[in-house]
């Protein structure tokens, strides 16, 4: 596993927020667990947003009547994907 090294400046309301989420009063003991906190839920967050355009494009395909779908081989789904021509 990589580590990263990141320095951040923060000043104003930004420092006083991240310093009153840390230490004895805040939710998080430091801040280096406070940032990986957040970049966590940032990266579960996009994740699900993935997710939720894949069921989109999904419940969209169901729902298309049934004489539009067209039988397909393997070989024809390959071959689309990779950019050619059914």
């Amino acid at each position: 596993m990589t580590q990263t090294t990141l320095t951040v400046r923060l000043s104003g309301a930004l420092s006083d927020f991240v310093a009153a989420s840390v230490g004895e009063t805040g939710a998080y003991e430091n801040v280096s667990e406070y940032i990986r906190d957040l970049i966590r839920r940032d990266k579960e967050h996009m994740e699900q947003q993935s997710f939720e355009r894949l069921k989109a494009e999904l419940a969209l395909a169901f729902s298309a009547p049934e004489n539009s779908y067209a039988p397909l081989s393997a070989t024809e789904v390959i071959k689309r994907n990779q950019g050619g021509q059914n």
